[in-house]
């Protein structure tokens, strides 16, 4: 039991780490394809205010969401073993291809996954073992997440656009180029912020399974560090392929529109992380980045990698669901 438990918990910091990498580009990718910094600094920036939302987001609230995505009794070492494993092969094939698809609903959608067929295999309705308050709730920001950040976007670049309508073009890409360093530190400190509980959540399953602590409530202190220096480390170690669709894929964005989308995603992230919702901090960019391409004209957006990116981010909860599943299904068998 123990042993499995601490493999569980390393997996979970593995996942944690890939997390960073792979989501290294929603804050990133902007500032560098408008050459404000180069990818090294651009990287070791967004490290660092991941690691600072460590002192600040002390509540927890996404992490407690997450760990009541599945029901108590249907949750065992292996269910979340089984969850990671899925959750790490999904990320790691879409970071492979630079699918910029969310880590945050690759791990739910794991989790669920071998939480429900722990039920079949119990006999019960796979449903029972799924909190479906908490995943309507988790799944329903697949669309409200980029949404906002689409409009907000859309605010904020409008505003800009008509503060600045008389000033000089290259007065103003300098300033601009100035404040996307502030832009991307803020959406880098609420990427931390968020997707660093999502990890603690599913440690903290773990510890409660484990029967180390018997509530979140009693989750030990190095947990949180933990998760927030591996998701630090994970973004310093790049993810480059994404950065490419995100930075150019989507729509030319200059300086002004890295401001807008990388504010409008940090202001959604916030929001979202008050009301303990775990939305995905690549959709909530993405819809940014789509919003400041619209204020241009609708053809700004290149629809065909919009779409792309639209049918990974509605597979990912299901495909990583049935890894899940599988996974178990094999330990099952196996064990």
């Amino acid at each position: 039991m123990i042993t499995l438990l601490v493999v569980v918990i390393v997996l979970a910091i593995a996942f944690d780490y890939i997390n960073g990498f792979h989501d290294a580009a929603n804050s990133i990718a902007t500032i560098v394809s408008t050459k404000v910094l180069t990818p090294f600094v651009a990287v070791l920036w967004a490290a660092f205010f991941n690691f600072v939302a460590y002192f600040v987001f002390t509540d927890h609230k996404v992490a407690n969401t997450i760990a009541k995505t599945v029901i108590e009794e249907y949750i065992t070492l292996e269910v979340i073993f089984a969850g990671l494993v899925a959750a790490i092969s999904w990320n790691l094939f879409t970071w492979y291809y630079g699918i910029p698809s969310s880590s945050s609903h690759t791990l739910i959608g794991g989790f669920a996954g071998s939480g429900m067929a722990f039920a079949v295999f119990q006999g019960v309705n796979p449903l029972e073992a799924i909190n479906i308050s908490a995943t309507l709730k988790i799944v329903s920001f697949i669309v409200l997440a980029p949404l906002m950040g689409m409009i907000i976007s859309i605010i904020i670049t409008l505003i800009i656009i008509n503060i600045c309508k008389n000033s000089r073009p290259a007065v103003a890409e300098k300033w601009f180029k100035f404040l996307q360093l502030v832009s991307s530190g803020a959406l880098s400190f609420a990427h931390g912020g968020n997707d660093a509980q999502k990890v603690m959540g599913i440690i903290a399953t773990a510890l409660i399974a484990g029967n180390v602590i018997g509530t979140f409530e009693e989750m030990p202190g190095w947990v949180p560090l933990a998760c927030y220096v591996a998701i630090a480390a994970g973004t310093m170690s790049g993810g480059w392929k994404i950065v490419k669709t995100m930075g150019t894929k989507i729509t030319k964005v200059t300086p002004l529109e890295g401001v807008s989308a990388e504010t409008a995603g940090a202001i959604t992230l916030g929001i979202t992380e008050h009301f303990g919702i775990p939305v995905s901090t690549t959709h909530t960019i993405t819809g940014s980045i789509i919003g400041v391409g619209l204020v241009k004209r609708v053809s700004a957006v290149r629809w065909g990698v919009t779409i792309s990116l639209l049918w990974a981010w509605i597979l990912t909860i299901p495909v990583s669901a049935l890894l899940g599943g599988l996974t178990l299904a094999v330990i099952h068998y196996i064990l």
